[in-house]
């Protein structure tokens, strides 16, 4: 179904397709209410009568109409009429991520980590709402013209609780971005994009995806089973922390992974400040190692040896009979040497009885609260949140430290208590209205109560007062992170001289320039007989009026031309052409053999004499004037030819035939 040209939910006119996707086409539309042009994702014909379709169709409308974000391409609309059923969507300008990478091949890695944190914000957003993109690629990526990233095609999003790989029974995504789990067509989650948004990056960064095959089924194997080749072996100027990022992402193990996107976004960040640093660091398992346990036989076979060993001691009675005097000879006289030792020890047993258990401090920093109590468990030992603080460096949920401190070798007593600090993650304002506002109003908003860095930007302006803010980067309303630095750009008035306008006329054109040396001077010149010659005979601006500096002004200046000769010459015989020829009479006789020749110069005659209509030759005449003169020729008082002559150079000469 083409619906270019119609309206559909009585407000959006369709423009023209942009795009087409597996299960929807992507049409750019005008919303006739509120003047602004959108993208409408209408799904296809062949899948309007599949129930199963429909219900994914909306389960994207509901996931994507859910999400606010910069990087998350923003849901204005949902509906269906007609059997047809669309998504309106902001429309963005930009390419997407696949089409840099087919046009440019490796991208630098500095915009390749900024990508990243871009897309990796748009992820933790998501997944703090309970939404899993699913098929994160190159392709589902817009890069506006201003270098913002946007993450699109939530169409295989759907809410985590309890979900799996497959919706409605069908695996959904792009086999060369899937996560090994999500090829197996087992559970995936949020760690399933972070594998996603690492295979994305190593393709940034190599020009290529890391496994690549003939069929999807062999591609999908591949991320199973086989480890990718480093990143930083394919282009060594990959930053050695940048090649960790990637290969911790890809983790084929989900525990191995970074557990969230915010964990990702933290070693992105540090990245950029220490791209060579080793603070990348792996997660640790717990292994459970396999014990050998005897069999049946064995014990059978073990009782089998005992049984015969008996019978060979009864028979050797006397010889063990004279070894185990001995060894009660030797017996005796341990416990005589051992008596004081063990009622020593006895003693201290007894006296340590009534002191507390001591245990190794832990060091939780890192750990969740929950993790912490798991380290103490049954130690009796009390775990306490004593805090809740933002932290920018540590992920939400997690300890930021701990009271008493972990020392090395350090002891904490039973039935004591150890406070924790926990970090309430990265404390997010809503940026105001600052526009209007006078820069120190402005700042004081923006840093001490937003705590918000600013960067100050001065403009001229001919409409805003001076130290007043006349607009910002962002626009309020976006979500920021405490620590984010915004602009503002605060008028410093016009920034434009203002100069009264000096009397110019009488004066020389070089005296005149020299006297507006602060406006913008054009020249034009005319021809006054009665002035003297290089005189400015008018100023299009009159002496006294106040205007601002480089304001254009038009002066006039008197221009003699100097008489130059010039050579007018007129083949008569080509000019009459035909009429050249001289007709006869019964006689003989020759009529009309003769014609006069008059030529004009501007409206004066300068030459006029009868000449032979045939055979004449070149008729010449010299005149003397200035610049460009109008040359009209008649013959018999008839005008043949009208010319502009230029005088100027060396004799110039005019030929008219």
């Amino acid at each position: 179904m083409n619906l270019v040209g119609k309206i559909i939910g009585n407000r959006y006119e369709i423009l023209e397709k942009i795009g087409e996707g597996g299960m929807a086409t992507v049409y750019k539309a005008r919303c006739n209410i509120l003047k602004r042009y959108v993208a409408v994702k209408v799904l296809r014909d062949e899948f309007t009568t599949d129930e199963e379709f429909i219900k994914r169709f909306n389960t994207e409308a509901q996931a994507a109409a859910s999400l606010t974000h910069p990087n998350i391409v923003s849901i204005y609309d949902v509906g269906h009429e007609d059997n047809i059923y669309y998504i309106v969507m902001e429309l963005v300008q930009g390419k997407t991520l696949k089409e840099i990478i087919n046009q440019d091949g490796v991208l630098p890695w500095k915009w390749s980590v900024n990508i990243a944190i871009q897309v990796a914000s748009a992820l933790e957003t998501a997944h703090r709402n309970n939404i899993v993109h699913r098929d994160i690629k190159p392709h589902n990526i817009i890069i506006t013209e201003d270098g913002i990233a946007k993450v699109t095609d939530f169409g295989i999003a759907k809410a985590v609780s309890n979900s799996t790989i497959t919706a409605f029974g069908t695996t959904i995504g792009s086999v060369h971005y899937f996560s090994p789990e999500h090829a197996r067509g087992g559970y995936t989650d949020a760690k399933s994009d972070i594998y996603s948004l690492g295979v994305v990056m190593y393709e940034m960064l190599t020009g290529r995806v890391p496994f690549d095959a003939d069929t999807p089924v062999s591609i999908a194997l591949k991320h199973m089973q086989e480890k990718p080749i480093e990143p930083i072996k394919l282009n060594p100027s990959i930053p050695f922390a940048v090649n960790k990022i990637i290969m911790k992402a890809m983790e084929k193990e989900i525990s191995q992974r970074y557990q969230s996107a915010t964990e990702m976004l933290k070693d992105l960040s540090m990245a950029l400040k220490d791209p060579e640093g080793n603070f990348v660091k792996g997660n640790s398992e717990n292994m459970q190692y396999t014990q050998v346990i005897p069999s049946l036989n064995e014990n059978i076979e073990e009782k089998t040896q005992d049984k015969k060993a008996q019978d060979e001691s009864e028979k050797d009675s006397a010889k063990r009979k004279k070894i185990k005097k001995i060894w009660t000879i030797v017996i005796m006289a341990l416990i005589v040497i051992l008596i004081p030792v063990i009622g020593f020890f006895a003693t201290k047993l007894i006296i340590d009885a009534g002191k507390p258990k001591q245990f190794d401090l832990e060091d939780l920093t890192g750990l969740t609260v929950e993790e912490a109590r798991a380290a103490y468990e049954g130690k009796n030992i009390t775990i306490e949140v004593a805090e809740e603080v933002f932290d920018a460096e540590v992920e939400e949920g997690k300890i930021i430290s701990q009271e008493p401190p972990f020392e090395e070798g350090a002891k904490i007593e039973e039935n004591s208590t150890i406070k924790l600090t926990v970090s309430k993650g990265i404390e997010t304002v809503t940026m105001q209205k600052v526009v209007g506002m006078t820069f120190d109003e402005a700042e004081r908003l923006l840093r001490d109560e937003l705590k918000l860095e600013v960067e100050k930007v001065e403009e001229t302006s001919k409409t805003v007062e001076e130290d007043y803010v006349i607009r910002q980067e962002p626009e309020e309303g976006e979500e920021l992170k405490t620590g984010d630095t915004v602009k503002i750009y605060v008028s410093i008035g016009t920034g434009i001289k203002e100069i009264s306008v000096p009397y110019v006329i009488g004066d020389t054109e070089a005296d005149a320039k020299t006297k507006l040396k602060d406006l913008e001077v054009t020249v034009v010149y005319e021809e006054d007989m009665t002035r003297t010659e290089g005189k400015v005979l008018k100023q299009s601006i009159e002496a006294g009026e106040t205007v601002e500096e480089g304001t254009k002004i038009t002066i006039t200046v008197n221009r003699i031309e100097d008489l130059t000769k010039g050579k007018i010459e007129v083949n008569l015989t080509s000019l009459l052409g035909d009429k050249a020829t001289i007709e006869k009479d019964e006689t003989g006789a020759e009529i009309n053999p003769t014609v006069v020749l008059r030529i004009e110069v501007n409206g004066e005659n300068v030459y006029r004499e009868e000449n032979q209509r045939k055979d004449s030759g070149i008729i010449t005449r010299e005149i003397e004037d200035r610049g460009t003169v109008t040359v009209k020729v008649f013959i018999d008082e008839v005008k043949y030819a009208e010319k502009q002559f230029t005088l100027s150079g060396d004799n110039p000469t005019l030929v008219i035939d």
